[in-house]
């Protein structure tokens, strides 16, 4: 059992695997748009390889059906929080801001110079790498001394970084789908329900029917 004390403690691949991810991330963000899904590849292949330096692919690999209901539901939950924030915004447009932010990130990805294999290939690459670094390695650690607490403290730390787009929609939908993700994990027992969420979440409001 993981005690506080290592929960704490940075060990040197964590430490290298958050500066790769950190690194990567921020190039993500700063890239020309139309060079915005190769990154997202290049970022997502970084959270995997420091997800599996870091332990979190070890055991038997299941998604229990309870796992798959729960993240079904919160991505559907997601998605209304999402209808409604949108409509929200366009009805009292708080300090200028304009659901037009938030259709400029999703036309990052659905756009029709992607075709729909790429789109969904990139989504999928998104749901792993962020699900297996920061809920399988970030959360799963900080779960052994913050408990319930543990999805905030991931959710404040990726908006952080998000920071950097100088996108407020964006900081503000990261921080709430974080939190979302991390108390899917954290009710799920794994990253069997938060990858559900994330996966069917992004398919639906990238895809199928984006929130605009």
């Amino acid at each position: 059992m993981r005690g506080p004390n290592r929960a704490l403690s940075v060990h040197p691949r964590l430490a290298l695997g958050l500066a790769l991810v950190i690194a990567s991330m921020l190039l993500l963000f700063t890239v020309p748009a139309q060079y915005f899904v190769a990154a997202t590849f290049v970022s997502t292949s970084c959270m995997m390889a420091a997800a599996f330096a870091n332990g979190a692919f070890r055991g038997r690999w299941k998604i229990p059906f309870k796992g798959i209901a729960l993240g079904l539901a919160t991505a559907a939950a997601l998605y209304a929080i999402f209808a409604l924030g949108a409509a929200a915004i366009d009805a009292l447009h708080p300090f200028g801001i304009t659901s037009a932010s938030e259709s400029s990130i999703y036309s990052l990805i659905a756009s029709p110079s992607n075709p729909i294999y790429l789109q969904v290939a990139v989504l999928l690459f998104d749901s792993a790498g962020y699900e297996s670094f920061f809920r399988g390695v970030l959360q799963n650690r900080l779960q052994a001394r913050l408990g319930v607490v543990a999805p905030l403290a991931v959710a404040l730390f990726d908006a952080g970084i998000h920071a950097v787009t100088l996108n407020p929609i964006w900081v503000g939908g990261t921080l709430v789908t974080d939190l979302v993700w991390g108390f899917t994990y954290y009710y799920g027992r794994g990253t069997g329900a938060s990858f559900t969420s994330h996966f069917v979440w992004d398919i639906v409001i990238f895809v199928i029917r984006p929130v605009m």
